[in-house]
């Protein structure tokens, strides 16, 4: 069977009178049931996994705060929020993206046609995408899930980081065993399309499994992520980071999203990515799986 999905591309001003219907009608239709002391306090930070990155006007979600042996800091989101193509453009070892250096807004309370408080910057430092373009990647699995870019904080906003996931805590670590149908999965979109009503961004789920040779995580949420949520983080059971919110299934299994694998994900950064001691920053709040 033929499996059609698309990226969740980031928000833009041209679907804005769409999805602000779309988020009307799901608002009102019954919904089913470094080391801590480098950080900013987690109430107070800034800018944190969840924090809204708009790129070239786009917005996505942050996923997770990584370091580097420099000590530069970086948050996480989806290679897909710097691309340039459409959204059924999956296949990162082909699709066209804004370069390396790119300016990235970190903002609080933006919506469809703005970028609401701009709370730090950052440059786009790493870009899955790019870099399987400039190797020459040609494994089918990993050109099509190998999800991730990297946006270095600027110098003057590192003060404002947490690692954090807002509401969960952790993580952990990084999950290097993947899922199987059933487990427990969570996440905390930031979407626009939310308008603020905090209330909608923590979702917890089921994985159901691992696919392409473990590079992804097809996930079902209580509310399915959509666009916007591209980037966002994905926890395991055991508060562990599992994954990066990348694609909305059309179908065989429409409604789910699919994860791509952090483990993979980092793992190819750290060995193609040219940054050197690349790493996932912890969370400083204990991970409490409880919603």
């Amino acid at each position: 069977m033929t499996t059609r999905r698309a990226l969740l591309h980031p928000v833009t001003t041209a679907v804005a009178s769409l999805l602000t219907a779309v988020l009307l009608v799901l608002l009102l239709s019954p919904q089913p049931a470094a080391e801590a002391s480098a950080w900013a306090p987690a109430d107070t930070a800034a800018i944190h996994p969840g924090v809204q990155a708009y790129t070239a006007g786009a917005q996505c979600t942050a996923n997770f705060v990584f370091a580097d042996g420099a000590g530069n800091v970086y948050v996480g989101y989806a290679a897909h929020c710097a691309g340039t193509g459409a959204a059924t453009d999956t296949n990162g070892c082909d699709a066209a993206s804004l370069p390396l250096g790119t300016r990235v807004t970190f903002a609080e309370g933006g919506s469809l046609v703005s970028e609401g408080t701009p709370v730090g910057h950052g440059t786009l430092a790493y870009s899955s995408w790019l870099t399987m373009q400039q190797r020459g990647e040609t494994d089918a699995d990993t050109c099509a899930y190998n999800d991730l870019a990297l946006v270095r904080v600027d110098a003057a906003d590192v003060a404002k980081v947490n690692p954090s996931v807002p509401f969960w805590g952790g993580p952990t670590g990084v999950d290097t065993a993947g899922t199987v149908a059933g487990d427990t999965v969570f996440s905390y979109g930031n979407s626009s399309l939310r308008a603020g009503i905090t209330a909608l961004s923590p979702k917890q789920g089921i994985s159901l499994g691992t696919d392409s040779e473990g590079w992804n995580h097809p996930v079902y949420t209580l509310t399915p992520g959509v666009p916007g949520d591209s980037g966002s983080a994905f926890l395991d059971a055991d508060g562990q980071a599992l994954g990066v919110l990348s694609t909305l299934a059309l179908a065989p299994l429409a409604g789910s999203n699919g994860v791509g694998d952090l483990g993979r994900e980092l793992g190819y950064a750290q060995a193609h990515g040219g940054i050197a001691g690349l790493v996932l920053a912890p969370g400083t709040e204990p991970f409490s799986p409880v919603l």
